[in-house]
């Protein structure tokens, strides 16, 4: 991973973020820093612009975008910087955005407000599967929802395999597969994601393992380990589940499960 970054230090922007009404009609100045973090490994060898980011043009789009939107919170003119850089760029793998509001109504000596994020790509890994109607075309159908996203890259995704059922017995096979996709959604808001696009394939929660026109499940997230009510991650049983692991041998066999220290295709020889 290369640790290259471009940085932009305090870009003076005239802007009508506030919650005062006179934030929002007279307006004031703000200072906004980026640093983008990039592989500038093919630009700086071989002398081409097309392999960075054009750091003159990034400062005019920034203004444009910063001044689109008057919003009550820098908190979200923040965010939505970071959603900027990230999407409009697509070798930036990380960006940190600091917002700076000096003028802020305080009443106080201060030198400056500031609010600072750092946004990134993150790689997912999902599970899904189907055992009611058109199980296919279900399938394709969530794949579709979640490449139209414009925050989630689908990257490699599985064939579909026959299975027998999990947990609740009576019922009819799945069909179950795996993808890769890139997503600046954090674990909450992907899990978030996934259920309304369950929602939105009338999947019926009646049964504990029951039938489902769709299951959509984030096994893994990065490396990252959670202990979390609403999202545990990597997924607690993945390990156990044969119908998890083989979609995932085939796109991704060396991935490394972040508790086990084992690689997929090891796992899936264990319980093979």
């Amino acid at each position: 991973m290369s640790n290259d970054k471009i940085v932009i230090r305090d870009l003076e922007i005239f802007a009508f973020h506030g919650v005062f009404e006179g934030e929002k009609s007279v307006g004031q100045k703000f200072l906004v820093s980026l640093e983008l973090s990039l592989d500038l490994s093919l630009a700086s060898r071989n002398n081409d612009l097309t392999k960075s980011v054009h750091y003159g043009e990034l400062c005019e789009k920034i203004e444009a975008e910063f001044k689109k939107e008057s919003y009550d919170l820098i908190e979200t003119a923040c965010e939505k910087l970071c959603e900027f850089v990230l999407l409009e760029y697509d070798i930036v793998n990380e960006v940190k955005v600091i917002v700076k509001k000096p003028w802020a109504p305080i009443h106080k000596s201060l030198d400056t407000v500031f609010i600072e994020m750092t946004r990134r790509w993150s790689k997912a890994y999902l599970s899904y599967g189907s055992n009611m109607g058109d199980k296919r075309e279900y399938i394709e159908r969530a794949l579709k929802i979640l490449d139209d996203s414009k925050f989630i890259k689908l990257i490699k995704k599985s064939t579909l395999i026959d299975t027998k059922p999990w947990g609740y017995t009576e019922q009819d096979d799945f069909l179950n597969g795996a993808c890769i996709i890139k997503t600046i959604l954090n674990p909450t808001s992907l899990m978030e994601f996934l259920l309304d696009v369950e929602k939105k394939l009338d999947r019926e929660r009646k049964i504990k393992w029951g039938p489902r026109t769709i299951d959509l499940d984030i096994i893994f997230y990065d490396d990252l380990v959670t202990g979390d009510d609403f999202i545990t991650l990597p997924h607690p049983r993945a390990h156990l589940r044969e119908f998890v692991l083989e979609p995932i041998n085939e796109i991704a066999p060396n991935k490394i499960h972040p508790l086990y220290r084992k690689r997929v295709f090891e796992l899936l020889n264990e319980i093979k």
